[in-house]
């Protein structure tokens, strides 16, 4: 299997919200949207870094960079093309990205009833934090 990793583009956003639909746990979360998902891509390009096999997204992760914290978002496999390394190359690129801009730490957003995706975090090194918890407010 030949993946290409690449930046996403606007023509993008339609199957990277297909892809979410389908491999990422979408629990307790706003509906995705595409124009909010345009505007990442907008102001930083190389935020959304995508997998591609055969021209179809078969991967995804956010990694953003607010110059202070380092942060990755959506890390999404599809159930069709997991364990082959797809999403560690992902987090691989993320990290190298986000250590080139300053980042001496990283955290990831990962949904506690999220088995699978926390077996991979724990399995590259990432802990909970217990003494954190995030207080979220909607806005808009």
């Amino acid at each position: 299997m030949d993946v290409v990793f690449r930046s996403a583009v606007e023509t993008d956003i339609a199957e990277v919200l297909d892809l979410w639909d389908v491999a990422a746990e979408n629990d307790s979360r706003p509906a995705d949207d595409a124009a909010k998902l345009a505007a990442v891509i907008a102001r930083d390009p190389e935020a959304l870094e995508l997998a591609v096999v055969d021209g179809r997204v078969v991967g995804s992760l956010i990694s953003g960079w607010d110059g202070w914290r380092a942060h990755l978002y959506r890390l999404a496999v599809h159930p069709s093309v997991r364990r082959q390394g797809i999403g560690r190359e992902l987090l691989t690129r993320a990290e190298r990205r986000l250590v080139a801009l300053g980042a001496s730490r990283i955290d990831a957003m990962v949904l506690d009833n999220n088995e699978l995706g926390q077996s991979l975090w724990i399995a590259e090194g990432f802990a909970k934090q217990p003494e954190w918890r995030r207080w979220v407010r909607p806005v808009g």
